[in-house]
């Protein structure tokens, strides 16, 4: 068994070369991981909310969300428990797109993610600065299921899965990094695949 697993990831690895990251292995099904049940998330009340260390806060709705500019964004995802999906296309909105609309305060270096169902995760700014960071609603030009965190989940292709959080409600910008849900229980603060930083 364990030969037949190194078997498999000396393949994927002469597959994809350097989008594999070091421990991972492919699979082309989409594992459903979850702490807890899958919240069940009305529409009608949803809101985004935009606060802390920023010049203005915002709230939007899911009409008001749905309306901002879209984007498409192909990636690979890295799950922490060692498998990786490879070549998904989501769709939503950047998060260059929504820095149109408000501004972080110099001092704010770190967002935490806020998410129905009470789950947080903490990222660095820089990471979610990067150009291909989208609060996605699609993938596969599918809606996402409640089960991978529709209807809004961040997607963050260059970190380990567990940050690109399901059931996105809020992003409050912070001036000083705070550990989110994982990070408390053990899990890497920053969580980089490719320096196999899954546990602190």
């Amino acid at each position: 068994m364990a030969f037949d697993l190194l078997s498999r990831r000396s393949k994927d690895r002469e597959k994809y070369g350097d989008r594999l990251p070091p421990g991972q292995k492919v699979v082309n099904d989409w594992p459903v991981l979850t702490y807890g049940g899958t919240p069940q998330i009305d529409l009608e009340t949803w809101r985004l909310r935009i606060f802390g260390a920023v010049d203005r806060e915002m709230e939007l709705t899911w009409e008001q969300f749905q309306a901002l500019p879209s984007a498409t964004v192909t990636c690979d995802i890295h799950c922490v428990t060692a498998w990786s999906r490879m070549d998904n296309e989501f769709e939503g909105v950047l998060f260059q797109e929504l820095l149109n609309h408000f501004r972080p305060l110099p001092s704010a270096g770190h967002v935490m993610a806020h998410c129905y169902g009470g789950y947080t995760t903490n990222l660095p700014l820089f990471d979610l600065m990067r150009e291909n960071v989208l609060l996605a609603y699609k993938h596969d030009g599918e809606e996402l299921t409640p089960s991978h965190g529709g209807p809004l989940r961040l997607v963050v292709p260059h970190l380990y899965f567990w940050k690109s959080a399901k059931w996105l409600r809020g992003l409050e910008f912070i001036e000083k990094e705070e550990p989110g849900f994982w990070e408390v229980y053990g899990y890497h603060l920053r969580g980089d695949p490719w320096k196999e930083e899954r546990y602190s």
